[in-house]
């Protein structure tokens, strides 16, 4: 669950900032962005989410928001996985409303080309240098097989043993076992380490847009680095989840502290 819930965070901060947007449900009057597409049959953990809201209610109600929930839990998943600890920043507000449009717009698709993800990154103020660190997070976690089917299976830039072992559980006919799942991290999928970046320079990046990070341009520099150094990717990892979780939070009197997660007070 850890994966899952530190892509809650990156997926809520990517659309329209840190705000905890995405766990508002939908109701007959209000759309969210959980049914948007990089979230449908895909995000999960939102009971987690549920279960230590109501446990910091029960202390402390009305003072701590979803939103820094939201941040807290990223980091500790990642620790809980072998990854570096790092002081979260508090005090965001929750919003109280949310954007499916955004969602479908800002969010990286796995398909994305390298220019793509770039730009995607810049739209909220982070460089090429966050995108490659905070990427590493694919250091962890499962894909469903309709993300890297063309990948597996059309792509030459592959290593040949990666796509023949993908290719057992997620068969080339779209529509079919769409939703298996294969490890992100070829090497070691439940543990937060720098091997993401070794299966990169191996051609072993499970997604078209994780192998575009080592093809050629301007990251390579940075994968080859991280795929050597963990201490330079668990640095860089840090200090670009910060300035993540940095992008346009709600403070003062802007928002609010949601009781529940799931709807605006």
């Amino acid at each position: 669950m850890g994966a899952s819930l530190l892509r809650l965070f990156f997926h809520d901060c990517f659309v329209n900032g840190c705000d905890g947007s995405l766990l508002l449900d939908d109701t007959p009057t209000f759309t969210g962005e959980k049914n948007a597409a990089p979230n449908v049959n895909s995000a999960r953990g939102f009971e987690v989410v549920d279960q230590v809201k109501s446990a910091v209610e029960g202390v402390c109600p009305g003072i701590v928001s979803c939103a820094d929930l939201l941040a807290i839990i990223a980091r500790d998943s990642v620790v809980i996985l072998g990854g570096p600890w790092w002081p979260v920043k508090l005090g965001r507000r929750d919003a109280r409303s949310a954007s499916q449009a955004a969602a479908n717009e800002s969010i990286p698709r796995p398909t994305s080309d390298l220019n793509e993800l770039i730009s995607s990154f810049r739209n909220v103020g982070l460089n090429i240098r966050d995108l490659v660190a905070l990427a590493g997070g694919h250091t962890i976690g499962l894909s469903r097989c309709t993300n890297f089917r063309d990948r597996v299976y059309n792509e030459t830039n592959i290593d040949v043993l990666l796509a023949q072992t993908r290719k057992f559980g997620c068969p080339g006919i779209d529509g079919v076992d769409d939703d298996n799942l294969a490890p992100l991290d070829f090497q070691t999928p439940i543990t937060f380490d720098h091997s993401y970046y070794s299966n990169l320079v191996q051609r072993r990046g499970l997604l078209h847009s994780d192998q575009q990070l080592f093809n050629g341009g301007p990251t390579d520099s940075f994968v080859r680095l991280y795929s050597r150094s963990p201490l330079a990717f668990q640095g860089d990892f840090v200090a670009s989840i910060t300035r993540m979780g940095d992008i346009k939070p709600l403070t003062g009197s802007n928002g609010e502290i949601r009781r529940n997660c799931r709807r605006v007070n």
